[in-house]
């Protein structure tokens, strides 16, 4: 029997999912399931709903090991007494599964990225930060981020925000090296670290240069 409180725009999707792609691909969830999951690449991506790693990168069930938070931040390696999500998948992705590939993935128009921005240039038209326990806290981890994003003077907004959305793509990949799990397999050959950024406007992708932290868009 169906729930007729649960939403349903959710219970049509799985039902769409059930009579097509599950059919489908019936065989590949049925051996996910016996012998587990090894994805090769680790996706950090924001929470957005609007850029979904799995849609953007066409992929199928078993393919990605995705970690979503706000802004798709990496914060540094600490080992206080706090809850560390971020920290807890990753280090899962890199010592249990043992992935090749990390790609911290952003994307324009970014809401966290905007509200970070609006509240430390005090721009009056948009909406600041959430007053909440959370997420203020949060996006400070993007401040390295800010103080070293490239963007010539006088920029408008938009330029700013994307400015700092790629900033914030390569804040992560330094902050990821800095757990030592992923330091080792990294200077090991074994662990590649990745930027991207996705043009939600557009539907192109944006791949970092390694050497000059730049990105271009992928053909």
């Amino acid at each position: 029997m169906s729930n007729e409180f649960f939403p349903e725009m959710l219970a049509n999707g799985y039902r769409s999912f059930r009579d097509g792609r599950l059919k489908e691909e019936r065989a590949r969830y049925e051996v996910l399931a016996e012998l587990g999951q090894k994805p090769k690449t680790m996706i950090i991506a924001c929470c957005d709903s609007r850029a979904g790693p799995e849609t953007v990168f066409n992929a199928a069930p078993g393919e990605l090991f995705v970690l979503r938070n706000v802004a798709n931040l990496v914060p540094p390696y600490n080992t206080d007494d706090g809850l560390h999500g971020a920290a807890a998948a990753l280090e899962f992705a890199v010592q249990a599964l043992k992935v090749e590939n990390i790609v911290v993935m952003g994307h324009g128009r970014c809401g966290g990225v905007q509200a970070y921005l609006v509240e430390k240039e005090g721009v009056v038209e948009t909406k600041p930060l959430s007053p909440g326990d959370f997420i203020g806290r949060w996006m400070q981890t993007l401040e390295p981020a800010r103080e070293r994003m490239i963007c010539e003077d006088g920029a408008d907004f938009a330029t700013r925000r994307r400015a700092l959305e790629e900033a914030g793509i390569r804040q992560s990949i330094d902050n990821l090296m800095t757990f030592p799990c992923v330091q080792m397999q990294v200077e090991r050959g074994k662990l590649h670290l990745h930027g991207a950024w996705f043009d939600i406007s557009s539907g192109d992708l944006f791949t970092m240069n390694k050497k000059t932290g730049n990105f271009s868009a992928m053909s």
